[in-house]
C-alpha cells in the first residue's frame, strides 16, 4: 500500500520559511533606516597659494595650505582617526604628500585641520594642460587642484566598538587663487564642499 502525503504540508513549510526570511530581511531594512548614521562631512574652508611654478623640466614648486573642518553630525557615534594621508593632485598628477597626527573625534563635533604642502616635484604634464597651466598663471587662479584625504578609521557605535576599516577616498576639488594679497586671495576662494562616498564602510566591500 502506497503511502500519500499531503501536499499542503510541503506548501505550509515553504511559506513558513519564506516568511520569516521576507520578515528578517524587512526587519533588517527597517534597523538600517532607523540606525544608519550620517556621513561625516568635510569642508575646504580656506586657502592659501603662494607658490606653483612649473619650469621648463617639468617641475613644480608649490607653496599650498589648506584649512578642512571635519564634522561628525552623529549623537552616539565616536569616530577614531587612526590614519589621515593627505595628497594633493594639479591635471590628475600628484604632487605632495604629507600625514596629520591621529585624533579622536567625539559626538556632533566638528574639528578644524591645517595642512601645508611645500616643496617641489617632477610632474609630465601634457600640451593641453601645460597651455591651461600658462593661461592659469596669467589670470592667478589655478583650477583642477584636489586635495585626497586617505583615512583610515575606527567608530564607535553607542557603546559598540567597530574595529578599523578604510572609507571611500574624501575628494576636494578646489579652484584656488595665488596670493597676491591676503584680500583678494579670500576675495577669490569659496568654501568648498569635499565629494565623499558613504563614510562608515569599507571601500573595499563599498567596491565588490
Amino acid at each position: 500500500m502506497s503511502r500519500y502525503r499531503c501536499p499542503c504540508s510541503f506548501c505550509c513549510i515553504y511559506c513558513t520559511i519564506y516568511t520569516i526570511v521576507f520578515l528578517f530581511i524587512l526587519s533588517m531594512f527597517i534597523f538600517w533606516l532607523i540606525f544608519t548614521p550620517s556621513s561625516v562631512k568635510f569642508h575646504v574652508t580656506d586657502t592659501s597659494l603662494t607658490q606653483f611654478n612649473l619650469t621648463s623640466n617639468n617641475t613644480l614648486f608649490y607653496n599650498l595650505k589648506v584649512n578642512i573642518t571635519v564634522r561628525n553630525p552623529n549623537k552616539d557615534i565616536v569616530v577614531y582617526y587612526r590614519r589621515i594621508t593627505l595628497i594633493a593632485w594639479y591635471k590628475k598628477r600628484a604632487f605632495g604628500w604629507l600625514s596629520l597626527a591621529p585624533f579622536d573625534q567625539g559626538r556632533k563635533n566638528t574639528t578644524f585641520l591645517q595642512a601645508q604642502f611645500q616643496g617641489h616635484q617632477a610632474i609630465k604634464l601634457k600640451p593641453r594642460h601645460i597651455a591651461e597651466y600658462n593661461e592659469e598663471t596669467r589670470q592667478g587662479i589655478y583650477n583642477n587642484l584636489v586635495v585626497d584625504l586617505d583615512l583610515a578609521v575606527k567608530a564607535k557605535y553607542g557603546r559598540i566598538k567597530v574595529g578599523r576599516f578604510e572609507p571611500p577616498v574624501v575628494q576636494c576639488r578646489l579652484r584656488v587663487p595665488l596670493v597676491t594679497s591676503v584680500k583678494s586671495a579670500a576675495a577669490l576662494f569659496n568654501v568648498t564642499r569635499c565629494k565623499t562616498g558613504y563614510f562608515f564602510v569599507d571601500r573595499n566591500q563599498e567596491a565588490g
